[in-house]
């Protein structure tokens, strides 16, 4: 059988020396896999250097410490973005093929799996020795961040509707602006738009002093009354009284008489509510030019615009999304290009799904060819 450093010198990979960089995130969502990676990686490199950063400027700075060794990244997708973001601001990107373990849940490690790198630790780990250096291009902005995989553009989110009143709603449960526990009115100084809602005015209760004794006593005798709107215990089984009680307290009027028509309030409690209907997202005008191309302009709003790198061909695909309109053509606009440039009105972009830029009013993204390697599992 055939040995990790073995199978690494016969497919040109240096078994060692290597320097594992452990991210402070993996050990904590998942150091099972941690654990298994480093051994893994022990037992094929008996030399290695293990890395165990507390914070991502203690990782940078053992990734320019490296010397001769190898990098071997065992963490989610953020920290191979930050690795790489680091080599690259070295000039060092070119000179050093990269290793990662991906460690992480489904969403942290997509871009990992979009790669194409495995993410059980066993197969990681030992593709760190049995792999094949694969060049691939990178996406760099005029900002110098760097982007593995691709970005987009999504369309503006929808407006807001109007905020609910902050006026209390009678029940003494309202949210309110004024009186908030100032000992100016209602249950807790529920004035109007009070912090516990607007309830009656208690006589003489918040006078002012030396009002005579008939006050005093008005003000015990109303003490001791138990307020109209607390919810009334109803004969029936416990869990039913504490069900109408909490429906009393909890929702709104508007919902409750929704919920109490036509029967049972206790039946359907939201069966008479309406519901809002989905307020589709909005096209935003942006002007987008591949290599000088016009793809888009601010006369025809854009539903979304997406950029990715191509398997190290140097270019990048370019897909432009319009908005819907009965004067707009719904097919997409695609175009491969070197350089990509956004601008127009303010515009936020996800990269690599897991970094969020802007708002900018212009942005462009240039393909470096085969400007980085990664360590990948042989095909078959």
């Amino acid at each position: 059988m055939v040995s990790a450093p073995q199978s690494a010198r016969a497919n040109g990979v240096a078994p060692a020396p290597l320097l594992v960089v452990i991210d402070p995130v993996a050990r904590l969502t998942d150091g099972e896999s941690v654990r298994i990676a480093r051994d893994v990686l022990r037992a094929g490199s008996p030399g290695l250097k293990v890395c165990l950063p507390e914070a991502p400027e203690e990782a940078a700075r053992a990734l320019a410490r490296r010397g001769g060794r190898r990098p071997v990244l065992v963490g989610n997708d953020r920290a191979l973005l930050r690795a790489v973001q680091l080599l690259h601001g070295e000039r060092e990107l070119a000179q050093a093929a990269l290793s990662v373990v991906p460690v992480g849940n489904g969403p942290s490690v997509a871009l990992a799996r979009g790669l194409g790198l495995p993410l059980d630790a066993v197969s990681a780990a030992r593709s760190v020795f049995s792999g094949a250096e694969q060049p691939l291009d990178l996406l760099v902005d005029d900002g110098g961040d760097v982007v593995l995989g691709g970005l987009r553009i999504p369309a503006l989110p929808p407006p807001a509707g109007p905020s609910p009143s902050r006026a209390g709603d009678g029940d003494g449960y309202g949210a309110g602006d004024a009186g908030e526990a100032d000992g100016h009115g209602g249950v807790g100084g529920g004035g109007p738009g009070s912090g516990y809602g607007s309830g009656p005015q208690v006589p003489g209760t918040f006078g002012g002093r030396g009002q005579g004794r008939d006050q005093d006593r008005a003000r015990d005798q109303d003490q001791d009354r138990v307020p109209e709107r607390m919810p009334k215990w109803e004969p029936g089984p416990p869990w039913r009284r504490v069900c109408h009680s909490l429906v009393r307290t909890v929702l709104p009027p508007s919902v409750r008489a929704a919920a109490g028509r036509g029967g049972d309030a206790m039946a359907e409690p939201f069966a008479g509510v309406p519901r809002p209907s989905p307020v589709p997202p909005e096209a935003q005008p942006l002007r987008v030019e591949a290599d000088g191309e016009l793809l888009a302009d601010l006369d025809d709003p854009v539903a979304e615009v997406s950029v990715r790198t191509t398997d190290g061909g140097g270019l990048a695909e370019v897909t432009v999304r319009p908005g819907t309109g009965p004067a707009m053509d719904p097919s997409p606009v695609r175009a491969l290009a070197r350089a990509v440039t956004v601008s127009g009105g303010e515009f936020r972009y996800r990269a690599d799904t897991t970094r969020v830029g802007g708002p900018v009013w212009t942005r462009t993204w240039t393909v470096l060819p085969r400007a980085w390697r990664l360590v990948l599992p042989r095909q078959g």
